[in-house]
């Protein structure tokens, strides 16, 4: 890493490095109790939440690296996607009180197994350049959009409101409709 990078530049290289990984999770907690579908709705919630507000932020890395224009164009696209996704679990939230976005009960192995591989990830983001740095950046987020996609599917079949599972059935096509684009460009640079 460059030496002369100022204090503010290498927070935002070391806070886009965490966004990237998309695994990093607080400190788990035990369930609130309830209807076990409403539960696993409000923990599927909170981790497909914690995931899209990190991948909102992904685009962010393209001022500390570049990236060649096509795989600017998908992460931008990725961090829109993920903005618009955030925001709508945020507006369910405001009109339901049921539905909690802080529900991330992981068990503490999960938890500390997610926080050795954000910190590797970030290591690898920051000191990788050129092809090798894309490759790894596009890897990170086809784990992240396959995660999301499968979230929200879990979050929609646990959604009692029809309309909230529809749209978070939409949510899992977008994702998953993300996750085939970051499939084939990967093909596209490994071939």
């Amino acid at each position: 890493m460059n030496a002369k990078l100022s204090l503010p530049l290498l927070t935002v290289v070391l806070s886009a490095a965490c966004v990237l990984s998309g695994c990093q999770s607080p400190k788990a907690r035990a369930p609130s109790g309830g209807v076990a579908a409403q539960s696993t709705r409000n923990n599927c919630y909170s981790l497909l939440h914690q995931l899209l507000n990190d991948e909102k932020n992904v685009s962010l890395l393209r001022f500390i690296k570049r990236e060649r224009e096509d795989v600017k164009t998908l992460v931008k696209k990725i961090a829109a996607n993920s903005a618009t996704g955030a925001r709508l679990l945020e507006e369910f939230a405001r009109h339901d009180p049921a539905i909690t976005l802080d529900d991330i009960r992981l068990p503490p192995g999960e938890a500390a197994t997610r926080e050795a591989i954000a910190s590797t990830k970030q290591k690898e983001l920051l000191s990788q350049t050129g092809g090798t740095f894309e490759l790894t950046l596009l890897l990170t987020q086809a784990e992240a959009l396959s995660y999301a996609s499968h979230l929200a599917k879990v979050a929609s079949k646990n959604e009692l409101q029809p309309d909230r599972a529809r749209a978070l059935a939409g949510v899992s096509e977008d994702m998953s409709a993300l996750y085939l684009e970051v499939f084939v460009m990967l093909r596209s640079k490994t071939n």
